[in-house]
């Protein structure tokens, strides 16, 4: 019994004695009596309706990286495209480029963040740097559907007005998208992280050294590997066998890391 119950208890029973000796009284009356004794019923009612466990609490939002939270896939999709951590791009971004793939994946593709080609479909990686990725997913034995492809940033860097092209993420911008990403690492659990260039390995591993001296080497993530290599973007604009021959050696030890098959052809590509 709440303590408003209990006050109209140990009060009524003085009132009406108080009535029956006095005769009629304007202050109770027998009908203000019933209905203060009935309002001490609903009271009792409402309170026992406030503690009974009837209805499940709603389930908490788990907090940004937090180890003891548990995301689903949906949860954590719904929260990162709807995020508005950064305002400056949320008002020019298109899509939020959330990551694509297998969400048990051995492997997982880092890259840097959406370019513009990535913002319109909303995609990691469909732009000529993707198809180049595709291939060499391909000379691989995989496809996109085998791995998880993801950014550091999960939109679009925004642009000056009047400017076109593609500018690298900001350290500020990466560090307020980043936990987005190491929930999705968490979720997929992979053997090995490949990571797509200079801005990548510095979003993810805070690793500022040049990827031309980082590159072939194995860093870690939580205790996941990491292969640094170069962005297909650089192949792009460096064509030559020797640069993907770098690219192609970085990926035969993620192979090799991953005890996948590789054929006596596979390890001569781009060798002359």
């Amino acid at each position: 019994m709440d303590s408003f119950s209990k006050s109209v208890a140990a009060t009524l029973p003085l009132l009406r004695r108080i009535r029956d000796q006095l005769g009629s009284s304007p202050m109770a009356s027998a009908a203000a009596l019933d209905r203060v004794a009935a309002s001490a019923r609903d009271s009792r009612s409402v309170s026992r309706r406030m503690v009974t466990p009837d209805a499940p609490a709603p389930a908490p939002v788990a907090p940004v990286s937090d180890p003891d939270a548990t995301w689903t896939w949906e949860a954590l999709e719904q929260a990162v495209t709807t995020c508005t951590k950064c305002p400056h791009l949320v008002v020019s971004r298109k899509h939020v480029v959330f990551g694509v793939g297998r969400r048990d994946a051995d492997l997982v593709f880092v890259g840097e963040a959406p370019g513009a080609d990535e913002d319109a479909e909303g995609e990691p990686f469909v732009g000529k740097a993707g198809e180049l990725l595709s291939k060499i997913l391909s000379a691989m034995n995989l496809t996109r559907d085998d791995v998880f492809i993801a950014n550091v940033l999960k939109c679009r860097p925004d642009m000056p007005p009047g400017t076109s092209g593609n500018r690298k993420p900001r350290a500020d911008e990466m560090a307020t998208c980043l936990p987005w990403l190491i929930e999705q690492i968490h979720l997929i659990q992979p053997r090995v992280i490949v990571a797509l260039g200079a801005t990548a390995v510095q979003g993810l591993l805070d690793e500022s050294r040049p990827i031309g001296a980082l590159r072939g080497n194995w860093l870690d993530y939580r205790n996941i590997p990491v292969m640094p290599t170069y962005h297909p973007a650089y192949l792009l604009r460096n064509q030559s066998n020797s640069e993907k021959r770098k690219v192609w050696e970085d990926m035969l030890a993620v192979m090799e890391r991953l005890e996948m098959p590789i054929s006596e052809k596979q390890r001569r590509f781009f060798s002359a």
